[in-house]
């Protein structure tokens, strides 16, 4: 199955065409929905085969190139479309495929009775084609075009309603915003491609890593080229500065934000940084601008998420910190730990936004967590799933988040210092806060909506189906990453699975150093503490005395309504960047020089030659007996020239 892996990105290509093409005339919704389902069922069952093979291989045999035919041979560029199958990528192949057709079947309820339901899933398995060539290419260049499809994938899916308003900005605003901010970080990562061409006369991954390990190449310039690369990976993966487009993103259908912006394409810069690895542990200072922009970011974007009123825009503060554990385990040159996040983060995440898009659609549309209350007996199912989820991202175990964070806790502390690790921890408590809040606002308490008019209710079980499977995944994903510390002679054995792709890394990096099991132990126990700190504090707020949260955001009004305008970052950059961006455009570009220079040039000449056309215009008379004598006068005159020539 390893040399058919090219039809995992074929299926969904087929599958795009199909609903794309002939979707509006296919009128029943359910062969639709068949169509773009089962075409990422079948690349599911493909990627599965080919990690059995894979697992069944010698550990140095399982790196396999599948090559199709050249694409670019230009110069000493070489560019083939090939597709690489090796550890790394069979991971996340299994997360987009595996996580996006569970939320492809959850989209043929979610979305039915739209009038655009065939668009909705061509949109989708472009997604999956794209990003399916985004994490199996074998070079850069692939891997950009990969990049750039999700990125327009997701301006389309973003704006997919774009009739309708969310708060003060329609949907087709935000997928403008989401294009705009992405291709500012895809600018660095054009100049860190064009960097890798000029350093290592090659764009293909096997070459350059080789030569990156071989080279004798100043730090400095592994430095840039991996500062380069990472402002691509901030854009993409929504980190400081380049993070206001993943709230707004939201305005999409749920279904949407469950796939691309939770569990695949908001990674695709971890996965990245991961496939780079080698070039990130060669120049040090760039890892620690990796993980002190993680660190920072998942802090930050953990205090907005804690007075949030919309159900999704949590969840998508929540993303944004999670995103930022991602990236401090890539600082502190924890890959694998890194890796494993992305995976439990998935499952979870991908559970708590499906578990919203339930909610919403019982609750007609409506996302205001202080309209919900008293939702549990309504929706047992709905309920049970999303609690599994929250306790998941809270880091309990022994659930799936509990294993990937500790161990980013853990890897941070012993790697980078003690100050990252009580960064790490103090977000984590403000996690289980926060989701624990959201949990208690929306299933528990006194019902604040008018039950006779919404009728809350289960959604269908093509809906409810896909929670329970997440559920189970997020309860039980993080088994395969049991520590050492508990796993014994079996070692962690998702680090061993990944352990030769980033080996050649982790032999460069300095700091690993060695630590007592009392540390681990310790440091361990203050987690899951933390943890179980920020869900009792919830519930004593929001579940024993409801009046305090009131109390409390009026004692601290100010920081309450600082971290509610979010710090007030859009406003910051619509003042500093936009407005002025735009109303120089408007003022001096267009008014003056698109108007008044440039169009005043091009009707000057047009002016000019129109002149010119009506002087020669009137040789033109239209008098037979004027051109015979025009004939005449140049006969004569050359039969002159002829005579004085002789």
């Amino acid at each position: 199955m390893i040399n058919l892996i090219y039809l995992t990105i074929l299926f969904p290509l087929i599958g795009f065409i199909i609903n794309g093409v002939f979707g509006s005339k296919i009128k029943n919704e359910k062969v639709i929905g068949v169509i773009g389902s089962g075409a990422i069922g079948l690349s599911f069952l493909i990627v599965v085969f080919a990690f059995f093979e894979t697992l069944s291989l010698p550990v140095k045999e399982r790196t396999h190139i599948v090559e199709l035919f050249t694409w670019l041979k230009v110069g000493g560029l070489d560019v083939s479309i090939a597709y690489q199958v090796d550890q790394l990528s069979l991971v996340m192949a299994l997360i987009v495929t595996g996580v996006g057709f569970v939320i492809h079947v959850y989209s043929i309820g979610y979305m039915h009775g739209d009038k655009a339901f065939w668009r909705f899933f061509a949109y989708l398995n472009l997604f999956i084609f794209t990003m399916m060539n985004l994490i199996l290419a074998d070079n850069f260049v692939l891997m950009f075009l990969g990049w750039e499809g999700v990125g327009l994938c997701s301006y389309l899916l973003i704006g997919f309603w774009y009739d309708k308003d969310f708060e003060k900005s329609t949907t087709s605003a935000a997928g403008l915003k989401a294009f705009i901010v992405n291709r500012i970080g895809d600018v660095g990562f054009l100049l860190g491609m064009f960097l890798i061409y000029l350093v290592f006369n090659s764009l293909n991954f096997a070459e350059v890593f080789s030569r990156a390990t071989t080279f004798h190449i100043s730090e400095h310039i592994f430095t840039l080229i991996a500062i380069f690369l990472f402002i691509g990976a901030t854009g993409k993966s929504a980190q400081i500065p380049l993070y206001v487009w993943l709230p707004d993103a939201m305005a999409g259908p749920t279904p949407v934000s469950a796939l691309i912006h939770a569990a695949t394409m908001v990674t695709a810069g971890v996965y990245m940084v991961a496939r780079t690895s080698i070039i990130f542990a060669s120049a040090p200072t760039a890892m620690m601008v990796v993980a002190v922009i993680g660190v920072f970011t998942a802090f930050f974007a953990a205090t907005i998420g804690m007075v949030q009123n919309d159900i999704k825009k949590v969840l998508a503060y929540s993303t944004i910190s999670q995103l930022g554990y991602m990236f401090l385990a890539m600082g502190a040159g924890a890959f694998s730990a890194g890796i494993f996040h992305v995976m439990t983060h998935a499952f979870f995440k991908a559970l708590l936004f499906l578990g919203a898009g339930s909610v919403i659609h019982s609750m007609h549309e409506q996302q205001d967590i202080r309209h919900y209350g008293g939702l549990k007996k309504y929706m047992p199912v709905t309920y049970g799933t999303f609690l599994v989820a929250a306790i998941a991202i809270s880091g309990v175990p022994p659930l799936s988040g509990f294993f990937s964070k500790d161990e980013i806790l853990w890897y941070s502390y012993t790697n980078i210092g003690f100050v990252f690790w009580l960064i790490g921890v103090i977000t984590a408590v403000m996690t289980a806060f926060y989701m624990f809040r959201l949990q208690f606002l929306t299933f528990h308490g006194k019902s604040r909506f008018d039950e006779k008019k919404t009728h809350p209710h289960e959604s269908p079980r093509v809906m409810t189906i896909p929670l329970i499977i997440l559920a189970v995944l997020a309860a039980i994903g993080g088994f395969i990453g049991i520590p050492e510390l508990f796993s014994g002679e079996h070692g962690n054995l998702f680090h061993s699975w990944l352990e030769p792709i980033f080996k050649s890394a982790e032999l460069k990096l300095s700091y690993f150093g060695s630590h007592s099991h009392f540390e681990e132990y310790l440091f361990m126990i203050i987690s899951i503490v933390g943890a179980v700190a920020g869900i009792l504090v919830a519930g004593y707020i929001y579940l024993r005395k409801p009046q305090v949260a009131d109390r409390l955001s009026a004692r601290f009004k100010s920081i309450y309504r600082l971290l509610l305008n979010k710090y007030y970052v859009d406003e910051a950059y619509d003042a500093t960047v936009v407005n002025p961006l735009v109303n120089t455009s408007k003022s001096f570009l267009w008014k003056i020089f698109d108007s008044k220079i440039i169009d005043g040039f091009i009707n000057a000449v047009a002016s000019w030659i129109g002149n010119l056309s009506s002087l020669i215009r009137k040789i033109q008379t239209g008098v037979v007996q004027s051109y015979a004598l025009v004939m005449m006068i140049g006969i004569l005159l050359a039969l002159f020239w002829i005579i004085m020539s002789l």
